[in-house]
Order: structure tokens, then C-alpha cells, then sequence
């Protein structure tokens, strides 16, 4: 598929028909994500796979707050409807210290981890890049993917669900399949996506060319 095909058809898929996705395919998502740019070669990243019965079923007992399905300002039952459908689900993680560790390395010039000498967590920054080609690879094998956050509340739920090691943060997550139709509307179905001049602004961003 053309790059420019990929870009204009990726969207968020939020919900899937039941046919398995390939392990090739996730294996070639997640080879792909480990080429996004990351600071200072860090490589901080770590993505777990539940892409059987058992564990998809371990993440969303864990990820789902138990009123989610109830009356109440967002009901988000069809939305979890939809996304449980997915086959795979991949847990994109960060390690802040692994990037610390690395900017103290002779050949970087720190000597300490003081993390104020970040001017934004590059770490969760790396690892959207490298969710961002999991989810153009999905369209590139002809499959749907979403990526969303997992709730504050249960994020140590999830944590003690798959094992993940104190070091790590979870940065979101990635359901992936067979594109279904059906599911919760996205946001794009609401809004209209803002033109170039709006949102691009050359030499300076000055008040008179700020959107209203």
C-alpha cells in the first residue's frame, strides 16, 4: 500500500468480526515499532502481547472500572462491547529510568538522573511513536486498529494482571483486528477535522493567527 493510502486510511477501529489476525502481521507491527526515533538510542520502550482468549480476558477484567457499563454521565458499554471484540491487544510500556540512565552514559555528558533536565517526558513521547507505527502497519496488512488509555484507577489492576516490573509505565494501549462495522462512533463522525490554516503557522504563532 502506498504511504499516503496508510496515513489517509488510518482511523480508530472500535470493533472487530472474528477472524484472527495473523501471527506475522503482529509480529511485523511490533518489528516496526521498535524503528521509531527514540532519544539517545534508548530503546526504553517494552510492548506485551494478549492475543489469546485467556489473556485478552485478563486485561479487560483488570482494565474495565466495574461501573463502566452503568448509568452514568458516559455509559461506555458499547464502547467496551466493540472494543472486546479485538483478537490482540498490545500493551505499549515506557521505562522513564531507562532514558535517565542512558543521558548519564560518558558519551552523553550527564552525570546524574535528575530528571528536570527533561524539557517532556521523551520516554512517553517515544513510545507514541512507536504505537503510531503499530497502528499504520495494521492498515498496511489490511487490519483496524484503536489505541487507547487504560483508566488511572486500574492501571495497577493491570500491572499486577500481566506482571509489569515497577520500572515500566504504561503508555496506552492497542487493540488490533479485523475491522467490523458497527462499534462506537469516533470522534471524526462528531467534529470536522480543523484545515492546515488553523493549525500551521510559519515564521511565528502570533495572537492574530491563533483559531478562534
Amino acid at each position: 500500500m502506498e504511504f499516503q493510502d496508510v496515513v489517509r486510511r488510518r482511523r480508530m477501529h472500535r470493533r472487530f468480526d472474528g477472524e484472527p489476525v495473523p501471527p506475522r502481521a503482529v509480529d511485523r507491527m511490533l518489528g516496526n515499532a521498535v524503528r521509531a526515533p527514540n532519544a539517545g538510542f534508548s530503546q526504553g520502550w517494552a510492548f506485551v502481547v494478549a492475543d489469546d482468549a485467556e489473556a485478552r480476558a485478563r486485561f479487560w477484567t483488570a482494565a474495565t472500572p466495574p461501573s463502566a457499563g452503568a448509568r452514568s454521565d458516559r455509559d461506555m458499554s458499547g464502547w467496551l462491547a466493540g472494543m472486546r471484540t479485538a483478537p490482540v491487544i498490545v500493551l505499549v510500556l515506557t521505562s522513564k529510568a531507562a532514558y535517565l540512565r542512558r543521558y548519564a552514559e560518558r558519551d552523553k555528558g550527564w552525570a546524574d538522573l535528575d530528571e528536570s533536565r527533561w524539557p517532556v517526558p521523551f520516554w512517553h513521547v517515544d513510545a507514541g511513536m512507536a504505537a503510531l507505527l503499530i497502528l499504520q502497519t495494521a492498515v498496511d496488512e489490511g487490519l483496524g486498529a484503536c489505541f487507547f488509555g487504560v483508566p488511572p484507577a486500574r492501571v495497577q489492576e493491570v500491572r499486577s494482571a500481566f506482571t509489569i516490573p515497577g520500572e515500566f509505565e504504561i503508555t496506552g494501549a492497542i487493540a488490533v483486528g479485523h475491522p467490523a462495522t458497527g462499534g462506537a462512533a469516533g470522534s471524526p463522525g462528531r467534529r470536522r477535522r480543523k484545515p492546515l490554516s488553523d493549525v500551521v503557522f510559519r515564521g511565528r504563532f502570533t495572537a492574530t493567527d491563533a483559531p478562534g
